[in-house]
C-alpha cells in the first residue's frame, strides 16, 4: 500500500495526490541540512517552499467539505504556518483528529475519499519525519558532529557517540575517538579485546527482518484504529494492530519501537507465529489452526511452545469464516 523511500524515509501512501507526492519526493531529495533544531536550515522553511504550494494546489481542486479536515485549508493560514503555531508534535495530533473527523463523517469510500485519506496520511508521515529529522551537522562536545547518528543501527538504545553527547559517562580523549556513531555497546562490531561481537554478527544477519518490523509497528502506531501494517497478510495485519492496542505506544516512542522490534526478531517472531496468535485470540485451538493455515498440528504445537508470553495476545471471540 506504500511507496518506501530509499533512506530515512518519509512514507508516501498509495493513492497519494501527485503534486503532493512529487513535492514530497523533492522535498526529501533536499532536506539533507535540514531539521526541527538547525537555525540556518529550519526544516519549516523547506515546508514553506515546497509543501504549502502543493498543499494548496490541492485543496483548490476540493469540494469545500474537504477543506476543514486540512489544517490551516480555506482559511489562509498555510499548512507550514500551522506547523509554526502548533509544534511537529501538535501538528501529527491535529492531522490524526481532522483525519478521524473526515472518516467518522464524510468518507463515503468514493475515488475522491479515498485519494485524500492517502493525501492525508502521507501529510502526518511528512510531518513525523521531519519530527525526526536530525541536523546533518551538529557540535558535539569538540568531536565531528557528523558523526553523530542518533540510535544504535539494531535497537533503541543510543549509539555510543549520542550517549556520550547527552553527557553519559566520561570519556578520555582517546576513547572518545573510538566511540561508533552507528552502535550501542551491547552492538558494537568489536569487543574491547579485538575479537568480533557475536551480538553484533547476530543482528547484523537479521537487520533487514528488524527494519521490516520497526516500519509495521511505526506505521501502526500512528493509526491505531485500523489494521496498518501492510505485510500483506490480514491475520498478520491483526496481530500487529491488537499488540499495539494493548500498549501505549505513540509514533514518537521511537526508541521503545525500535526495542520492540529488536526483541522480535530475537525472538523469532515469524509472520507464521504471528498468525498462529491472532488465530488463537479467536479461540481456535490447534487442530483449527493447523487447518486453516495448511500444516500439521505438530508444527502449530511447536511454534505456540517457543512464544514468548509477552507477545500473546487477549483472547476475543472466533470469527464467523
Amino acid at each position: 500500500m506504500v511507496d518506501m523511500k530509499k533512506r530515512s524515509t518519509i512514507t508516501v501512501w498509495e493513492g497519494c495526490d501527485p503534486t503532493i507526492a512529487d513535492a514530497i519526493k523533492q522535498f526529501e531529495n533536499r532536506w539533507e541540512s535540514y531539521s526541527e533544531s538547525a537555525k540556518r536550515y529550519p526544516i519549516v522553511r523547506l515546508i514553506e517552499e515546497l509543501i504549502d504550494p502543493a498543499v494548496a494546489a490541492y485543496s483548490a481542486t476540493l469540494p469545500s467539505r474537504y477543506l476543514g479536515h486540512i489544517p490551516g485549508a480555506g482559511t489562509g493560514v498555510a499548512f507550514s504556518e500551522v506547523v509554526r503555531l502548533v509544534g511537529f508534535d501538535a501538528m501529527v495530533r491535529l492531522q490524526r483528529q481532522l483525519l478521524r473527523a473526515f472518516i467518522l463523517t464524510e468518507n463515503q469510500q468514493s475515488k475522491r475519499d479515498q485519494r485524500f485519506i492517502a493525501t492525508l496520511e502521507t501529510l502526518i508521515e511528512l510531518v513525523w519525519a521531519c519530527k525526526r529529522k536530525q541536523p546533518a551537522k551538529r557540535d558535539v562536545r569538540g568531536l565531528n558532529g557528523q558523526r553523530l547518528k542518533g540510535f544504535c543501527r539494531f535497537c533503541g538504545t543510543l549509539a555510543e557517540l549520542s550517549s556520550f553527547a547527552d553527557g553519559e559517562g566520561q570519556r578520555g580523549t582517546e576513547d572518545k575517538l573510538r566511540l561508533s556513531n552507528l552502535y550501542c555497546a551491547v552492538h558494537r562490531p568489536k569487543l574491547p579485546d579485538g575479537e568480533w561481537n557475536p551480538a553484533y554478527r547476530k543482528a547484523k544477519r537479521s537487520v533487514a527482518q528488524f527494519d521490516l518490523e520497526l516500519t509495521r509497528l511505526s506505521r501502526q502506531c500512528a493509526a491505531r484504529g485500523t489494521p496498518q501494517a501492510q505485510s500483506g497478510e490480514e491475520l498478520v495485519d491483526g496481530y500487529i494492530l491488537h499488540y499495539i492496542l494493548g500498549k501505549t505506544l505513540q509514533p514518537g516512542d521511537e526508541a521503545e519501537l525500535r526495542d520492540l522490534a529488536r526483541l522480535m526478531v530475537d525472538s523469532r517472531l515469524s509472520d507464521r507465529k504471528k498468525q498462529i496468535l491472532m488465530l488463537q485470540r479467536f479461540d481456535f485451538n490447534q487442530s483449527a489452526i493447523a487447518r486453516r493455515l495448511g500444516i500439521e498440528r505438530q508444527a502449530v504445537s511447536k511454534a505456540i511452545a517457543s512464544i514468548p508470553e509477552i507477545f500473546r495476545l487477549t483472547p476475543s471471540k472466533k470469527p464467523n469464516a
